[in-house]
């Protein structure tokens, strides 16, 4: 008899059992009315792994009592998707219900193998749930997510963490039969990532390894066993968003080799070469930024180039980039710029235009003075003229501070040499 592992044993059949994601499964959220309606739309879940996607989709297809189809989007194809579409189609012909299709990690399906969806859900066949760790503007169509509600799952909190444990050591058919003391779990939830379903793992494991009927949780017998058996606790040796913070950190860090040999890894661990490139095309805008701004040339087509090719002849690619933009040199002033300008425009976002910057198409607005008194820079010396652009509330207000490189430090004396002492 194989053996069920505890986060399956412990997976929740319905939204009364279902912890966290109060945020949109709170008692009279819009998707908690939909599900217990069981008029629920198509709609895509983003979030980090572990977060309860795949349990979600799961309770819902339980709750509105359908059909109910699962892909995975990493071995399953355009051919899947059409015998699912035909099944539920011929069934059709015995009922009126659509059926739910389940989609895991969609974002690993092609524009081709997304577009293949479109007919059966336009034509409401289908009810597409989604879940994706990527942001779905870049990996979901437009047709796709103009026709589904997109929702944010988070991270699992400490308590909603903790509430685990402690749910698992009193419900689950297995543990409930032995005295668990849970004395500590800081180190349980710090190696679980927030990741639900490798805390759960990393507590079956510890209590399996001590083997007792009676059992005391404490952070060093689970920092022990855990680091003995790390293979069991993580198959894939990666811990991905540690090892994106840690290849991120090192290009900011002007360290080329350690962010090449963080990129090995994450190539040998199989990540997607996509999800590098799109890290390093952020980092060359937030990092570099004006300091050097071929760096966010060199990130696109870095990104543009790994769509197209994929591995193995990719990795070639990055490591190019990656060295080009790790010896770069570093600016964040574009990065604080935009930061401190929407702080700003939340707390004064009402404020009203300038007349003379207004458009003014009607004789109306002409007679209002909306567009009197502009100047028109193409006039004036170097193609410049003094003149207010900002609400007076806010005139003189700096965004821009340049950085210690060479190139910001020109663009400050260029905005120095236009506007004197105003910014």
């Amino acid at each position: 008899m194989n053996h069920i592992p505890l986060a399956e044993r412990m997976r929740p059949k319905s939204l009364d059992g279902y912890i966290g994601q109060t945020h949109i499964l709170g008692k009279n959220s819009g998707l908690r009315r939909a599900i217990e309606s069981g008029n629920v739309p198509s709609m895509i879940f983003w979030g980090p792994p572990g977060i309860g996607k795949t349990t979600l989709a799961q309770i819902i297809a339980n709750t509105v009592d359908r059909p109910f189809h699962s892909l995975s989007a990493i071995n399953s194809g355009v051919k899947d998707i059409r015998e699912i579409i035909q099944k539920v189609k011929n069934q059709g012909l015995f009922g009126n219900q659509n059926a739910i299709l389940f989609i895991d990690e969609i974002h690993r399906f092609s524009k081709s193998q997304q577009d293949s969806l479109l007919g059966a859900v336009e034509q409401g066949t289908l009810t597409l749930i989604g879940a994706t760790t990527e942001n779905p503007s870049f990996e979901v169509i437009s047709a796709l997510l103009s026709r589904s509600q997109v929702y944010t799952l988070q991270h699992h909190t400490k308590a909603e963490l903790t509430q685990l444990l402690e749910r698992a050591i009193l419900e689950d058919t297995e543990l409930s039969k032995k005295t668990i003391e849970l004395k500590e779990t800081e180190a349980l939830i710090k190696v679980s990532g927030g990741d639900a379903r490798k805390l759960l793992n990393a507590l079956e494991i510890v209590i399996e390894q001590i083997g007792d009927e009676s059992v005391t949780i404490t952070n060093e017998i689970v920092m022990q066993i855990i680091q003995e058996n790390l293979p069991i606790y993580d198959k894939n040796g990666e811990q991905h968003y540690d090892i994106i913070s840690a290849f991120i950190k090192s290009i900011r860090g002007s360290d080329p080799n350690a962010a090449i040999y963080w990129l090995a890894r994450m190539i040998e661990g199989g990540e997607d070469p996509k999800f590098i490139a799109r890290r390093l095309l952020i980092l060359s805008s937030e990092d570099i930024g004006l300091a050097n701004p071929n760096a966010l040339i060199m990130a696109n087509n870095c990104f543009n180039a790994v769509s197209i090719i994929g591995f193995p002849e990719s990795r070639l690619i990055l490591s190019q980039c990656v060295i080009y933009l790790a010896t770069s040199p570093k600016g964040n002033g574009a990065y604080m710029a935009i930061n401190k300008a929407q702080e700003l425009v939340k707390e004064t976002g009402g404020l009203s235009i300038p007349l003379a910057l207004r458009n003014a198409p009607t004789k109306l607005m002409k007679e209002m003075g909306y567009g009197k008194g502009y100047k028109y820079s193409h006039n004036g010396d170097n193609n410049f003229e003094a003149q207010e652009f900002m609400p007076k509330e806010i005139s003189g207000t700096t965004f821009y501070n340049a950085g210690s490189s060479a190139r910001e430090q020109a663009i400050e004396t260029t905005i120095k040499n236009l506007w004197g002492d105003k910014y």
